[in-house]
């Protein structure tokens, strides 16, 4: 078995690089663990996933599954019920105006049937063991779900296989983001109050004591609850999860206001220790997309864009090394690494610097001098790689920022303090046993 391609994953990242390679007239095999359709955190999209998904072909189809997001809107404090509404039309250039939330389930699976349709042989249920890279000739080793194995010599390997991080695992390349530290308790609610009229759909972000939570309207009347966590705080907990996860959300009276009459309809998920890079993401005959790269904290979203646009951008990494020009393949490697780092450092610095008091004072009085506020807007937008418009405008807002950070001074030494200190808690993984 010896295709040209073979992916490990079948996510956003591995089925965009699989159907745009196939579409290319290589052939392409993809190994996935798990069987579509199956539950996935992560349902808010932004609006630069939609011309990817429109040049896949699948948009109509995700709009059909999906509810309209318009923007975002932030939560004031955790004492106060007023937020501020961002919405993506105020975002500068040509970025779409609006995105979807969806039940990944469904959105993941009109992305697998796609990759299918291209022409991409796919193995489910179809577990990867090891990967053996000698001088440029990939070797993969794989159980099927009936314990058969199997052996494929192709002539590249692509990880796509998420927050496993397989080869960045296997090659001791995988390190916990020490800037950042946190854990998410999650879970699906019925009769969740929405936002009125268009901003229905819009994703809500709270502030609360101990992180962050999120609030993603689905269909059917669902809400995707999450409460992005500080490990000290986690270290507290007495009850069970699901307890857990209602306290908190309880603890800002802006988010427990609109749980009222509402029903937990799923079982309550938790991610540990989830932000994470990787030394190294390619190497002759291999690189990885997506989340097998590295993985940021969601406040923003950014999760599945960065994954499809991290497939789209190795793909000429791909085609250089089929043609056999490896000088070519380490020039492209080395410009793919540069492009997705950029865009991953778009979202982190204002990741790492989310909770603190001045990033709170900014978003919840913004000011739009030379643009400053459009300019984040087009960041909430996913508009983070080679916008000049935006990326001088941000660099004014952080200007700002330092201004905001001083005049709150021994507030933001105690966030930072705080920060650094629980950055070297270590969350267990098994926190659903603890």
């Amino acid at each position: 078995m010896e295709p040209d391609v073979l992916i490990i994953g079948g996510g956003p990242a591995g089925t965009t690089a699989g159907a745009l390679l196939a579409r290319k007239g290589y052939e392409v095999t993809l190994l996935e663990k798990t069987k579509h359709p199956r539950f996935h955190i992560g349902e808010s999209l932004l609006p630069m996933n939609m011309p990817i998904l429109e040049s896949l072909g699948v948009l109509d189809q995700v709009k059909e599954i999906g509810v309209p997001k318009m923007g975002a809107d932030f939560t004031y404090g955790a004492k106060t019920h007023q937020y501020r509404t961002y919405r993506f039309s105020r975002a500068l250039g040509d970025t779409p105006t609006m995105a979807y939330e969806v039940k990944r389930e469904e959105f993941d699976h009109i992305l697998f049937r796609s990759c299918q349709n291209a022409g991409v042989t796919t193995h489910e249920q179809t577990t990867v063991r090891e990967v053996q890279l000698t001088e440029g000739k990939p070797q993969v080793t794989s159980d099927d779900v009936d314990g058969n194995q199997r052996i494929w010599m192709p002539k590249i390997v692509i990880d796509a296989s998420g927050r496993d991080a397989f080869m960045a695992s296997q090659q001791g390349w995988k390190e916990k983001n020490p800037k950042h530290a946190s854990a998410a308790v999650f879970g699906h609610f019925k009769g969740v109050k929405r936002r009125p009229g268009q901003d229905e759909g819009n994703i809500s972000v709270y502030w609360h004591e101990n992180g962050w939570m999120w609030m993603i309207p689905l269909k059917d009347d669902v809400m995707s609850i999450g409460a992005v966590c500080w490990p000290d705080y986690l270290k507290t907990r007495k009850t069970d999860l699901q307890q857990f996860l209602i306290d908190t959300i309880h603890s800002c009276p802006a988010a427990g206001s609109r749980m009222l009459n509402s029903e937990l309809i799923s079982k309550v998920g938790v991610a540990s220790n989830y932000s994470y890079g990787s030394r190294q993401c390619w190497s002759d005959g291999f690189i990885s997309i997506g989340d097998a790269y590295t993985f940021i904290d969601p406040v923003f979203s950014s999760g599945v864009y960065l994954a499809m646009s991290s497939a789209q951008r190795a793909v000429p990494s791909v085609e250089n090394w089929l043609a056999g020009d490896v000088t070519a393949f380490r020039r492209s490697c080395k410009k793919y690494v540069r492009d997705t780092n950029r865009g991953l450092k778009g979202f982190s610095w204002f990741i790492y610097r989310f909770t603190s008091p001045a990033m709170r004072n900014l978003f919840n009085n913004p000011r739009n001098f030379f643009q400053v506020e459009d300019a984040v807007i087009s960041m909430l937008s996913g508009d983070v790689f080679a916008n000049k418009r935006v990326d001088r405008r941000l660099i004014v807002f952080k200007l700002i920022y330092a201004v905001s950070w001083l005049r709150c001074l021994k507030e933001s030494v105690r966030s930072a303090r705080r920060r650094h200190s629980v950055a070297k808690i270590r969350v267990s993984e098994n926190l659903e046993a603890t």
